[in-house]
């Protein structure tokens, strides 16, 4: 009996899906320009700072009132929304609240929100390891290798020219109307950011110099103090404190940095459950960020809060 060959057309091999590069385009002369005009400006302020209070006696109840203010309010616009919710998704907003955070977030002046989560979700897939844009460990463990790499992780990685790939790292920004549109107006927030604290100043003493002192400590140095604070979480918690939690890289927690980091330094806690809405996760551990979560998902303001369980953290923890 004759065998018929089976002569249906074989099905093509499927070719693997092919995975968008890491880098995007180098940022030009002039967007680079910026990068170190809005660095070094309101670095310059912060170590003139003390010097310049001691000296002149320029500093008033209103400055450091208007300072702390839009530190809280901006520290953890980054906290809160840069990095629990759009970077991990820690949590549902309602559409008031997204864009809130969103601004507030783009008033740090950190980059732009696309910019920012795209690089902090390349950092979490390379964590210390080749293609982390800011680990101190990339250059080697002697102390020179480790000078260098906590330069680079702290802020020296800011001055590069290169870029995180934001279709392979936040795609789904991309796709959000509300996100691309703050994005896209990062230049006005930046200004915002710098002219409120003035204008208010003014209004307040009625007199330019309120003004004056107002733009230097509440905008310029105010500024600065939170670019370093989110930095030492990159650098400092990369490099010291505990780590009682299981993760794949150095991420550890330091208490010092926590209430200036709205409970960031609690980085082993993050690193081991990145989604987590809260990174104080042991008793005692100051997370005002988890608080400030917490109080909003009581008004109904977000849902589908990723609170720790205990469960979970035995799971996690070194043995």
């Amino acid at each position: 009996m004759a065998i018929l060959a089976d002569t249906r057309p074989t099905e093509a091999p499927r070719r693997p899906r092919a995975t968008k590069p890491v880098l995007g385009e180098q940022r030009d002369v002039g967007r680079q320009s910026l990068v170190y005009l809005f660095l070094i400006v309101p670095m310059l302020a912060l170590a003139a700072a003390v010097p310049f209070a001691w000296t002149t006696g320029l500093l008033s109840w209103t400055d450091v009132g208007l300072a702390v203010g839009f530190y809280l309010l901006t520290l953890h616009g980054v906290t809160v929304g840069f990095h629990r919710l759009f970077t991990h998704g820690s949590f549902k907003p309602n559409r008031p609240v997204k864009v809130t955070l969103a601004i507030l977030g783009s008033m740090a002046v950190q980059g732009p929100i696309i910019t920012w989560v795209a690089d902090h979700r390349r950092h979490h897939a390379f964590s210390d390891k080749e293609g982390d844009p800011h680990s101190p460990w990339l250059f080697g463990t002697s102390a020179w290798a480790l000078t260098r790499g906590f330069w680079h992780a702290h802020m020296g990685w800011t001055f590069g020219r290169n870029t995180t790939n934001a279709e392979r790292f936040a795609p789904d920004m991309l796709k959000d109307r509300d996100l691309v549109m703050v994005n896209k107006l990062f230049w006005l927030w930046t200004i915002l950011t710098f002219l409120l604290p003035a204008v208010l100043g003014g209004l307040i003493t009625m007199s330019w110099a309120g003004a004056l002192t107002a733009f230097f400590w509440a905008s310029l140095v105010r500024v600065s103090a939170l670019h370093h604070a989110t930095w030492s979480t990159n650098s400092v918690c990369h490099m010291i404190g505990e780590r009682p939690f299981k993760s794949r890289d150095k991420a550890a927690n330091f208490w010092p940095l926590a209430i200036v980091s709205g409970g960031e330094s609690w980085h082993n806690s993050h690193h081991a459950d990145q989604s987590c809405a809260r990174h104080g996760v042991k008793r005692g551990q100051i997370d005002t960020s988890a608080r400030i979560i917490w109080l909003m998902e009581k008004a109904g303001w977000v849902t589908n809060v990723k609170w720790p369980t205990p469960e979970r953290l035995a799971r996690l923890a070194n043995d």
